[in-house]
């Protein structure tokens, strides 16, 4: 039986606990917005030229800038331009948004190769510099998707609780072959038990879907 000072040890060792995590949490969150920036801008120094290179031949192969930019959902469902180099034909979405396919012919003949290798996201280093993504986090989602997901999907908000990322745990593990739902269960089990040594797992992993392109559309 427990005495009332025994309730009273086992309060202080939940207090103490529940700071413990807090104090982890910031310092995670700390350690890992550093890397952030850190890995970020050392990308964007190097992939600069492999940016204008392919964004050249983009002007040559079809009409229209060759960056694109939409509207995406972040953390606590903030909205922010999120940057890509362009991979589709300019009026390639006319109507009701829809994902792509595979064998899209929306999609540019330069656009299936930075497609396949996810050369066309590099752009979104800024993002990530910027504040509004990280490396690694649940790939944010346009408002149309969301809203629509939301209502089958009455959890989906909660993959908004942190920033969206470059490449995320449903990426390596299925990504455009995963329905929504199974994508949200992996971003749930990321958000849960997120790590720096899991988030290096990621990346790593990330590295092998990009070598061997995996999950391309």
């Amino acid at each position: 039986m427990f005495t009332p000072n025994d309730v009273k040890s086992n309060k202080i060792n939940i207090i103490k606990i529940s700071k413990n995590n807090t104090k982890n949490r910031r310092i995670y969150l700390l350690v890992k917005r550093f890397l952030d920036i850190f890995i970020a801008s050392i990308g964007f120094v190097f992939a600069f030229p492999l940016i204008i290179f392919i964004g050249i031949l983009i002007k040559l192969e079809s009409k229209g800038p060759c960056f694109y930019s939409q509207m995406r959902i972040g953390k606590d469902g903030k909205l922010f331009r999120i940057y890509k180099l362009r991979s589709m034909h300019i009026d390639a979405e006319k109507g009701v948004p829809q994902w792509a396919q595979e064998n899209d012919d929306r999609v540019t003949k330069i656009g299936k190769y930075i497609r396949k290798k996810r050369i066309d996201e590099i752009p979104q280093l800024i993002n990530i510099i910027k504040g509004d993504m990280s490396i690694v986090g649940p790939r944010p989602e346009r408002p149309y998707f969301i809203d629509e997901f939301k209502k089958e999907i009455p959890d989906y908000n909660h993959r908004l609780t942190v920033r969206p990322g470059l490449t995320g745990w449903a990426q390596v593990n299925g990504g455009y072959e995963l329905s929504p739902r199974d994508k949200l269960e992996k971003d749930l089990y990321y958000i849960k038990n997120q790590s720096i040594c899991f988030d290096f797992n990621i990346i790593l992993k990330t590295i092998k879907v990009v070598l061997y392109g995996y999950g391309a559309r």
